[in-house]
C-alpha cells in the first residue's frame, strides 16, 4: 500500500483539490488560480531572501573594510598624551582576547599640491607594530610602509586622496595643520606647514578612508601636534565581536586618566542605520508575501463554492465540520508550503550568485548599481544566512495558514440540505 493511501481522507481530498482536474474546466481554472498564489508567494519569499542577503553582505563587507583600517579597541589618554604607553600596552595584553597593540597619534589638517587642497586625517603609526593591528601592510608595499621613519617626512596616502591631489609615489606635497597657542594674539590660531614625500598609496576599498586618511610615522605626527608621546593605543582582538565586552573590562582595569572605545561605538550611527533599514525592509517585503498569501482566501472561497455538493455528500456520509475545515486548511497550507519551497530555492540560488548576476546585468545595460563615493563599496555583496531562510520560510507558511482559516470555517458551516437543494 502506498504512502498516500495511508493518509487520512482529509489529506487525500485536500491534495486532490490542489491538482488540476482533467474533466472539468472549472477545476482547471481553480488550479490555475492556485498556481498564481504559489507563484506570488514564491516571488515574495525569493525577493525577501535576496534583499536581506545583499544587506547582510553590504554590512559584512563594509565592516571588514572599516576594520582593515580601524582598530577593534582604542585606549586614549584624556589629556591627549600617553608617555607611559608601554606600561598600558603590557597591561592590555594581559587580556587573553587582545592579540596585538600599537601606539598612534592623529592630527587633522589640509594637504596642498599645486592648486589642489584636500582635508586629511594624518595618523601617526609605528610601522612594525601597526602591521599587527591593521591590514595597512597588505594594502601597500611592505617595504614602502617601512619608509615611515622618524623625521623622514614620508607619508602613505589613501588611493582616492592621491587621485584627487594628482600625486604618486615620490611626489612632494605640503601639509598645513592648526597650531593653537602659536599666535601672539589671544583666541587666534596659526598654522604649521611641513613638506612630505609620498612613499606609497594604500587602497582599503572603503571610500571614506581612501579619500581622507594618510599615514606618517608616529614621531612625525607627535611633532606636528607639539607632543612628546602618542595619544593612545590601538588594539586588535582575536574576535572583533568581543570588542564591547573587552572595552568594558579594560576601562575597569585602567585609571580615570584613560578612556576606552571600541569599533561599534565609533561607527554606532552607521550600524544603527543599517539595522533599522534591515528591519524595515523585512517588514515591507513581508507585506508582499502577505498579499500573495491572502490571495489564497479568494482561491479557497471559490473552491468552497464550487465544491458545495462534495462537501454536502461528505457531511451526509458522516464527516464532521472539523474534518471539512481540515480539508481546506490542508489545501491552502500545501499551496503556501509549495510556494515557500520554490521561493527559498530560487532566492538561495540568486543570493549565492549575486556576484555573477549583478555584473552581468550592469554590463548588459551599461549601468552601475553602487557608486563607490556614496555606498563606500562598488560591488554588490551577498551574505546568505540560513537563520534568515528559516525565519522567512516560517513567516510565509504561517501567513498561508492564517489565510485558510476563514474559507475553511465557511466550508465547515455549510448545511448539506441547502447545498444539495439544486443538485
Amino acid at each position: 500500500m502506498s504512502i498516500l493511501h495511508r493518509l487520512p481522507y482529509e489529506w487525500l481530498i485536500g491534495l486532490r483539490y490542489t491538482r488540476a482536474g482533467k474533466r472539468a474546466s472549472r477545476n482547471r481554472f481553480l488550479s490555475f488560480i492556485s498556481l498564481i498564489s504559489v507563484a506570488g508567494i514564491a516571488l515574495g519569499v525569493a525577493a525577501l531572501l535576496v534583499v536581506l542577503s545583499v544587506m547582510n553582505g553590504f554590512e559584512k563587507e563594509v565592516t571588514a573594510r572599516m576594520l582593515s583600517v580601524l582598530a577593534h579597541v582604542e585606549v586614549m589618554a584624556a589629556d591627549g598624551s600617553m608617555p607611559d604607553w608601554q606600561r598600558v600596552e603590557q597591561q592590555a595584553l594581559r587580556n587573553p582576547e587582545i592579540v596585538a597593540a600599537a601606539p598612534f597619534a592623529e592630527v587633522q589638517g589640509m594637504l596642498l599640491h599645486e592648486d589642489t587642497m584636500k582635508p586629511v586625517v594624518i595618523r601617526g603609526v609605528l610601522p612594525e607594530a601597526e602591521v599587527k593591528v591593521s591590514e595597512i601592510a597588505q594594502q601597500t608595499h611592505a617595504r614602502n610602509l617601512k619608509a615611515l621613519q622618524p623625521g623622514s617626512s614620508n607619508v602613505v596616502l589613501g588611493s582616492e586622496l592621491a587621485r584627487s591631489l594628482d600625486v604618486k609615489a615620490g611626489d612632494k606635497l605640503r601639509l598645513l595643520v592648526a597650531a593653537p597657542g602659536a599666535s601672539n594674539q589671544p583666541g587666534q590660531i596659526s598654522t604649521r606647514q611641513q613638506v612630505f614625500t609620498v612613499a606609497d598609496v594604500f587602497d582599503s576599498g572603503n571610500y571614506q578612508f581612501d579619500s581622507a586618511l594618510a599615514f606618517v610615522h608616529v614621531a612625525d605626527a607627535e611633532a606636528l601636534q607639539g607632543l612628546s608621546a602618542p595619544v593612545g593605543l590601538r588594539l586588535r582582538l582575536a574576535d572583533m565581536y568581543a570588542a564591547p565586552k573587552v572595552a568594558v573590562e579594560l576601562a575597569r582595569g585602567l585609571d580615570e586618566r584613560f578612556f576606552v572605545r571600541d569599533w561599534t561605538r565609533v561607527n554606532a550611527t552607521w550600524f544603527a542605520a543599517v539595522q533599522s533599514q534591515k528591519r524595515m525592509m523585512f517588514v515591507i517585503l513581508t507585506m508582499i508575501i502577505a498579499v500573495a498569501a491572502f490571495n489564497l482566501v479568494s482561491t479557497l472561497v471559490m473552491t468552497v463554492r464550487d465544491k458545495q455538493a462534495d462537501i454536502a455528500i461528505l457531511r451526509t456520509l458522516g464527516a464532521s465540520p472539523a474534518s471539512i475545515m481540515r480539508i481546506f486548511v490542508i489545501q491552502g497550507t500545501l499551496v503556501g508550503v509549495l510556494g515557500t519551497l520554490l521561493g527559498v530555492a530560487f532566492g538561495v540560488l540568486v543570493a549565492l550568485n549575486v556576484d555573477v548576476i549583478v555584473p552581468a546585468i550592469e554590463h548588459l545595460f551599461g549601468v552601475q548599481f553602487l557608486a563607490k563615493d556614496i555606498y563606500l563599496i562598488s560591488e554588490v555583496p551577498s551574505d546568505l544566512r540560513w537563520g534568515d531562510v528559516g525565519r522567512i520560510g516560517g513567516v510565509a507558511v504561517l501567513l498561508a495558514f492564517v489565510a485558510t482559516l476563514y474559507p475553511s470555517w465557511s466550508a465547515a458551516r455549510l448545511q448539506p440540505a441547502a447545498a444539495l437543494r439544486y443538485e
